[in-house]
């Protein structure tokens, strides 16, 4: 901790109101929501006082924990089959010169910058009942294909769109490992496969712990994906609460509330097992030999890079199908394209949905500014003023990964829907506003830009700080001066994933809007439940594509010394 020379009131010092402002906000728009939540879920209209009557409904009705059941297995088959596809693929790009491997790190990474509802559409378009792949081989070869709706189409869904996830982790980790440690290995007499099983992957273990961790957590919260791959009655806990508090046959917030926090505690217990786990599996080392990249050159070159090549063009195929659709004329309940091309469904945001699109960037941007403001403001504090309230505010950031996006989207209900009455008897809310969806994009992603920020000043000597106090400047000028400009491109490469986050947001979102505060996101959503999907793929193409120009500028910025995750 960086300190200036004589002693100095608490209350005088910027970064002591820094922190009571953080508090304030973690206090009002997480603390307070969740616990209203975990008061409501122990309510109900059938019991009197506090009752665990919504518990014991839900696990003893079928109805509900067969989605418990359901969501467990869309969250681990996933992770599973995501680290099998996602360290092989590191390990190939860290190691071996495949052939336009950047190209395929933007594609993979591309793959991932999409709402994963949108990649589920694309593969019903593809291998629906009457999709263009299904009736192709049906009708061509005699060929049917299982179906993609369930479980198993859920699974591959994911798995498709967040293997990336592990790619990025493991990839990271595997090209700082140490030379001398797998030499070591080798001069020992270890083949190349045991040792890649016996070192390389153990000492790359915690990396592999995190990226399934993001899987699982991003699975488990996913509410678009189920609802629109479902099919008879499968059913998940993000829809379970969709369904109990805001359809039409719902209208349970005390249930919905203790689904929720079923579904934290799950997320909770999953965090606390992945921590213990890559506390025993923790290494160590100096990085100052990076691993050798293997030379490979023709057929050799050749079998390295199709592995990758195909992993990452079945993964970017929603997006390319999204494109498409958003061009063509076509009868979307056969998936005929013969109608050619045309840019009415592009007209019709300009008609009709416009307001969806602003929306998407006003909120996005307005919420990017706070998240800027306080990422910066965070990060300090947690690495340069750690203490023991810096440790507190560390754990509270982190508390969004562990909370999904329709839990905190109800707790949000829970809390802001009745503030009050005005003295005309209008009733004071936040929710169904603009601002209560701005609020809930800088808790929910405020983590990516702080993580991003604090592993900048981490590499950050506070020896230049030091010297510029020593100087005669104040600690707060040289934080503005020196530290501030200093931590910008780790804080902007944060920053550009938050923001691509916020704009593909939609578990939260379709909890808290209305009518005139839908965004992109939850127009598409709506257009492709009413097969209107022309509509929607507009809208998502709009969002593909931006997502794409952010991720070039978050290279531009980052300089490949900040990780996108």
């Amino acid at each position: 901790m960086l300190k200036s020379k004589g002693a100095t009131p608490f209350y005088k010092d910027f970064w002591f109101w820094v922190k009571v402002v953080i508090f304030v906000v973690f206090l009002l728009f997480l603390i307070y929501p969740f616990s209203t939540l975990v008061f409501n879920s122990f309510q109900s209209t059938k019991a009197e006082g506090f009752t665990l009557y919504n518990f014991n409904r839900f696990f003893t009705k079928k109805y509900y924990y067969q989605a418990l059941g359901n969501s467990l297995k869309i969250s681990l088959i996933p992770t599973i089959t995501s680290v099998l596809i996602g360290v092989p693929l590191a390990y190939l790009m860290t190691r071996y010169n495949i052939a336009g491997k950047s190209i395929w790190h933007v594609i993979i990474i591309l793959s991932l910058m999409c709402p994963p509802f949108l990649g589920a559409y694309s593969w019903i378009i593809l291998f629906g009942n009457a999709g263009i792949v299904t009736k192709w081989l049906s009708g061509v070869l005699g060929i049917s294909v299982p179906s993609i709706y369930g479980m198993g189409g859920i699974c591959m869904v994911f798995t498709l769109k967040l293997f990336p996830y592990v790619y990025l982790y493991v990839s990271g980790a595997m090209g700082s490992i140490d030379r001398s440690v797998e030499e070591s290995a080798e001069n020992l007499g270890s083949g190349k496969f045991r040792r890649l099983l016996t070192v390389t992957v153990p000492v790359v273990t915690p990396s592999i712990a995190a990226g399934a961790l993001m899987v699982f957590m991003t699975a488990l919260a996913d509410f678009g994906t189920p609802g629109i791959l479902a099919g008879g009655n499968f059913r998940t806990l993000p829809v379970l609460i969709y369904n109990e508090y805001l359809s039409e046959t719902g209208g349970n917030a005390n249930l919905a509330s203790a689904i929720s926090m079923i579904i934290v505690i799950i997320a909770l217990l999953i965090l606390f097992v992945q921590k213990w786990w890559v506390a025993r599996k923790n290494f160590t080392m100096s990085t100052l030999r990076p691993p050798e990249i293997i030379q490979y050159k023709g057929w050799k070159r050749f079998l390295v890079t199709l592995p990758v090549a195909i992993i990452s063009l079945i993964a970017f195929i929603p997006q390319i199908v999204v494109i498409f659709c958003s061009f063509v004329k076509t009868n979307y309940s056969n998936f005929v394209f013969s109608e050619g091309f045309t840019l009415e469904h592009y007209l019709e945001l300009g008609r009709s949905l416009t307001t969806n699109i602003r929306n998407s960037f006003v909120y996005s941007t307005a919420a990017i500014i706070f998240i800027l403001i306080l990422g910066i403001l965070m990060s300090y504090v947690i690495v340069r003023r750690r203490g023991k309230t810096g440790g507190i505010l560390d754990m509270l950031m982190m508390a969004p990964y562990v909370i999904p996006g329709s839990v905190l989207g109800l707790c949000y209900i829970v809390a802001f829907n009745n503030l009050g009455t005005t003295a005309d008897g209008t009733v004071i809310r936040l929710t169904g506003t603009g601002t209560i969806i701005i609020i809930a994009m800088i808790i929910r992603k405020m983590p990516y830009t702080v993580r991003s920020g604090s592993a900048f000043l981490m590499q950050l000597e506070p020896s230049v700080e030091e010297a510029s106090i020593n100087l005669g400047e104040t600690p707060m000028k040289t934080f503005l001066k020196v530290t501030a400009r200093l931590m910008l491109p780790g804080v902007l490469s944060g920053a550009i994933i938050s923001w691509v986050t916020c704009i593909n947001e939609l578990s939260t979102s379709i909890m808290l809007y209305t009518g005139k505060t839908a965004t992109m996101t939850v127009a598409s959503y709506t257009n492709i439940v009413r097969n209107s999907v022309g509509t929607a793929a507009s809208l998502a193409s709009i969002l593909t594509v931006t997502s794409g120009i952010l991720l070039l500028i978050f290279f531009k910025v980052s300089k490949g010394r900040v990780s996108i995750v």
